[in-house]
């Protein structure tokens, strides 16, 4: 890795001098965690947006239609993990293949790949989320005491 010479901090540049941490560098790397972080609050959202459905059937003693928000919330939080670890894997590729550079040479690159671990994470929580989402409406909620 070679440095340009600077009074506070080292910049990552390639060979011709070129600095490998540009704006879409630093955009795309700032996106990974917050895809992240909103991939698991969406699919954990499904669990409130479930119990409310439960809670306005109990209270009026009749069964009501499944909200498909809770749907969109599932899927939303699988594709927005998933997108997080493609948006790694393309910035690690850009990164190597146009500075000539490991990706973890960088702080976008650090910060990314740090991102995209925590998603692999999370991933599994998400199919749980979503498979939840599809056998919860298949079952239905008790209705209790309607007298």
């Amino acid at each position: 890795m070679a440095t340009s010479p600077s009074s506070d901090t080292t910049v990552a540049t390639t060979t011709a001098g070129k600095p490998a941490v540009t704006p879409g560098t630093v955009i795309a790397a700032l996106l990974v965690p917050l895809m992240t972080a909103g991939g698991a609050a969406g699919s954990l959202h499904t669990e409130d947006i479930e119990s409310a459905w439960a809670e306005r059937q109990q209270a009026v003693c009749r069964h009501t239609p499944f909200p498909t928000t809770e749907y969109v919330a599932a899927w939303a939080g699988l594709a927005l993990g998933l997108t997080a670890v493609a948006v790694c894997i393309l910035l690690a590729k850009h990164i190597r293949n146009r500075y000539g550079i490991r990706p973890g040479e960088t702080w976008p690159g650090v910060i990314t790949y740090i991102g995209a671990w925590f998603s692999v994470l999370t991933i599994p929580i998400e199919l749980i989320q979503l498979y939840a989402a599809y056998s919860v409406a298949a079952s239905g909620i008790v209705l209790g005491d309607c007298g």
